[in-house]
């Protein structure tokens, strides 16, 4: 066996914990290099990985360092975030590359909480990402990452807001906090359509879009106009959770969005006092559903009263915390995401000018 040969035998023994998948397996290794006893390996990952390429590096040196044959290793990783394959009929849009949709099928499981983490969470491993507030009715992005006040705009295009290294943009920022935003569902996919295709969203690696809860018109919208590259489902391991979670999952697999997991919130409460933790909601429930469906179970998130708090001041976990415990499940939770979506096809559609004949 060559040497090239030994050392890609060790790197498929060594495993990416955001892909679940040996380093040969997810296309990671982009070539190893030999001059008799020294070798040098190129990976490059799909997903953002300031936060663990360390880790990582650490690891693939040690796997090489085991082997008798090599003196000395020089292991080059980097990452990029490739725009997704999406819907059949659709292509990604201008300047965003990938569309994470967040749904749970139903209200009160904390989806927007789990949405504005997964931003921050991915932003904070280096990708440039916004989060768009679908939410028409019950706009809660702009509370919870403390941002106000009316966006800029040219009287065409608008400029999204900032916020923790976030582009954001929310139907809360053009009405007042108590005005009920009393729409058909017309009106309502009219105004979902405006906020995503004319903002000014820059260079985005993703644009994470908070649903809001149910199967309804904005959901059917984002599904059949909005090219999505995948979705993330969000329940507690309560059984009544579980039954419009599962709903959710099926109206993506029947209009072609893949679903890149299932997330469980509230799956541990923590006492604020002493530290206790007990499954008040059940325990098992979102690895059932995703044992059911052959999907990841993406992160298992605690009900703990100091997400609540940091939300309601507009610094949410991740952000006012981020080497806290809590911020570490959010980022595994974000490392998931993007790592399973990093293994999906890739998009191979290209906006290609068009060709006119003209005799002359």
């Amino acid at each position: 066996m060559s040497i090239k040969e030994t050392v890609r035998q060790a790197l498929a023994g060594v495993t990416d914990p955001s892909t679940g998948k040996d380093l040969i397996a997810s296309g990671a290794l982009r070539g190893v290099g030999a001059d008799g006893d020294r070798v040098a390996v190129e990976i490059r990952l799909g997903y953002p990985a300031d936060g663990v390429a360390g880790e990582l590096e650490a690891t693939i040196s040690a796997a090489l360092d085991a082997i008798p044959e090599i003196s000395s290793s020089v292991i080059n990783l980097s990452w990029k975030v490739a725009s997704h394959q999406v819907q059949a009929e659709l292509k990604p849009l201008d300047n965003i590359r990938n569309i994470i949709a967040v749904a749970s099928g139903k209200g009160g499981v904390g989806k927007s909480t789990t949405a504005v983490n997964l931003a921050l969470a991915l932003a904070a491993d280096g990708a440039r990402v916004g989060i768009l507030d679908a939410d028409i009715y019950g706009p809660s992005i702009p509370r919870m990452l403390g941002v106000s006040g009316r966006p800029d705009t040219d009287g065409k295009r608008i400029e999204p807001k900032q916020a923790h290294g976030l582009q954001l943009m929310s139907i809360g920022f053009l009405v007042e906090d108590e005005t009920p935003m009393i729409w058909r569902g017309p009106m309502v996919t009219s105004a979902l359509q405006q906020l995503l295709g004319e903002t000014n969203w820059r260079d985005l690696d993703y644009l994470v879009v908070d649903l809001p809860p149910g199967t309804g018109d904005i959901q059917l919208t984002l599904s059949q106009k909005v090219p999505v590259a995948g979705a993330v489902i969000v329940t507690t391991p309560q059984d009544i959770a579980l039954l419009d979670a599962r709903k959710a999952y099926q109206m993506f697999r029947k209009v072609g969005v893949p679903v890149l997991g299932v997330v469980e919130n509230m799956s541990i409460h923590v006492c604020s006092e002493c530290g206790h933790e007990e499954a008040i909601f059940g325990s098992g429930g979102g690895q059932n559903m995703a044992s059911d469906y052959e999907l990841p179970l993406l992160g298992q998130l605690p009900l703990a009263s100091e997400i609540r708090s940091s939300l309601d001041e507009g610094q949410p976990t991740v952000a006012a915390d981020p080497d806290s415990k809590l911020a570490m499940l959010y980022r595994q939770f974000a490392r998931r995401t993007a790592g399973e979506l990093s293994q999906m096809p890739r998009n191979t559609k290209l906006d290609l000018p068009g060709i006119v004949v003209q005799n002359r």
